[in-house]
């Protein structure tokens, strides 16, 4: 990463139990293939069309370095060219390991019952969600029969800090690991931002600590209540469940209420799968 200019492709990257996956100093971290990534990263920013320029901004990396990198990912297969654009964007590469990942990912396959029934139940979407820096992105999501509301595709992303699937992931982790979220959240939010989204997260370590699950109650979008629990994978890893509703349908007091400790029993239950 470039060491004169920070950025939100810079914030963290951090294993399952939120601890930094580059030391300073390790000589088995290969910084030009990091960079390569960060490049692709840079897509999930907003814009799904960039130039080496955009990326540039976004990475913090020098445009000669980017001007490699988009060649090289090119010629892989991972990004495409726009002539008539001049610009870059994901290419059918980027899918493949994507599909991969997900289509091989076991709890996702064993849960799907697990979660259609409590969709079912509650009238509510139900989502399983893993961590991606400081975002949740939805690897499943499943909804009650009939219902349009909250279809969430997998690959969305959600932010950390004010959804309860985030808020679930952030009280799951290590005190160490938790520092580490916290350092990457208040360089990102800023002096401004940064007391009000941490009020926010202090809220829910408590409602963890007490109940096991996490709320946010129009926190994320002023219309939406939802809850979140992590689920512990067998490898160590930790996703997290979330269900979520319009709040004309689901109060925030049926859903602190009943629902949240609903869906604590269902991560319970799919923990015991043995996945």
């Amino acid at each position: 990463m470039s060491k004169a200019k920070t950025t939100s492709l810079d914030l963290m990257a951090a294993s399952d139990d939120g601890e930094p996956v580059k030391p300073e100093k390790d000589r088995k971290f290969v910084e030009a293939l990091s960079r390569g990534l960060d490049v692709l990263r840079a897509f999930s920013q907003g814009s799904v069309i960039l130039g080496n320029q955009d990326i540039a901004r976004l990475t913090g990396l020098p445009k000669p370095t980017i001007s490699r990198m988009t060649y090289t990912l090119t010629k892989l297969g991972y990004l495409s060219y726009s002539t008539q654009l001049e610009k870059y964007q994901l290419s059918s590469g980027v899918l493949a390991l994507g599909y991969a990942y997900v289509s091989n990912l076991k709890v996702r396959q064993l849960a799907k019952p697990y979660m259609d029934e409590f969709a079912r139940q509650t009238n509510m979407s139900v989502g399983l969600t893993c961590r991606d820096r400081l975002h949740m992105i939805y690897v499943e999501n499943r909804l009650p029969p009939e219902a349009s509301l909250l279809r969430m595709d997998i690959g969305i992303k959600l932010p950390m800090s004010t959804t309860s699937a985030g808020r679930a992931y952030y009280c799951s982790v290590s005190d160490k690991g938790r520092k580490v979220i916290e350092d990457a959240m208040e360089l990102k939010y800023g002096p401004e931002s940064w007391p009000e989204k941490k009020e926010g997260l202090d809220r829910a370590m408590e409602d963890f600590k007490q109940y096991g699950f996490c709320l946010s109650i129009g926190e994320w979008d002023r219309n939406i209540n939802s809850a979140g629990v992590p689920v512990h994978l067998q490898d160590g890893t930790i996703m997290t469940l979330t269900c979520a509703a319009p709040s004309y349908l689901v109060s925030a007091e049926k859903l602190r209420g009943s629902i949240a400790h609903q869906l604590a029993m269902l991560a319970s239950d799919i923990e015991t799968l043995g996945v």
